[in-house]
């Protein structure tokens, strides 16, 4: 009589019935802990189980082995084997077609997500539209003869400017006195000692200080002929 499904003997039967593979009792007992059986009951169940001939068992030792008895099951023949594998080929083909069109499905939301939201175009939008407001109102002042600059502004600028391009031609002139005493009776060669020292002049890195003299002379003409 074959064992209820709900007693030890029942879920032991059906649990290596279902694995059908080499089992020990602790395997046994660790897999079937949501059932609470106790490892006393579920050896006592394999014993019994295996005694009745409903199961295989080998002993090894002390050690018994548990294994579902094979003649209960359908053993495929070569034939079938191979139309398993074929179907199997074609499950695993199946299956890398799913995979790619998951992938290809991720790439386009990560691709969307990456996109503004209408709500943030139009965010966008309304902050052009302001500075395009704002810039063509400034446009308009300057073509209108507006001007934008008061002169109290304009002097403070100036004077900041000359104030900085006299520092230049101050610290300038230092160095170059300071730099022909080092260099007067120095054997080495003036353009090696400059560059092994990392010097370098105005000219050197294309900038001159009477061209920004110049620009402030033509500031001022500018402003008298306006």
């Amino acid at each position: 009589m074959a064992p209820k499904s709900d007693s030890a003997e029942g879920i032991v039967l059906n649990f290596v019935n279902e694995q059908n593979r080499p089992l020990n009792s602790q395997n046994v007992a660790d897999f079937l802990q949501k059932y609470n059986l106790k490892k006393s009951a579920i050896q006592k169940a394999l014993d019994t189980l295996a005694d009745s001939g409903r199961i295989s068992f080998k002993e090894y030792g002390k050690q018994k082995i548990y294994l579902a008895r094979q003649d209960q099951f359908d053993i495929p023949n070569s034939e079938e084997l191979n139309c398993m594998k074929e179907e199997n080929a074609k499950l695993q083909e199946n299956l890398d077609d799913q995979k790619k069109a998951i992938s290809e499905v991720e790439g386009e939301i990560k691709s969307l997500q990456s996109n503004l939201t209408l709500e943030e175009i139009h965010s966008k939008e309304a902050k052009l539209r302001k500075e395009v407001k704002e810039m063509e109102e400034k446009l308009t002042k300057l073509r209108g003869g507006i001007t934008l600059v008061s002169p109290e502004e304009r002097k403070a600028v100036e004077g900041m400017y000359l104030n900085t391009t006299n520092q230049w031609k101050r610290r300038k002139r230092m160095f170059r006195d300071i730099w022909d005493a080092i260099t007067e009776n120095s054997p080495k060669d003036i353009k090696e000692f400059k560059e092994e020292l990392g010097i370098e002049y105005d000219e050197d890195v294309g900038v001159s200080l009477q061209s920004f003299g110049d620009l402030m002379q033509h500031g001022k003409k500018r402003a008298r002929g306006q």
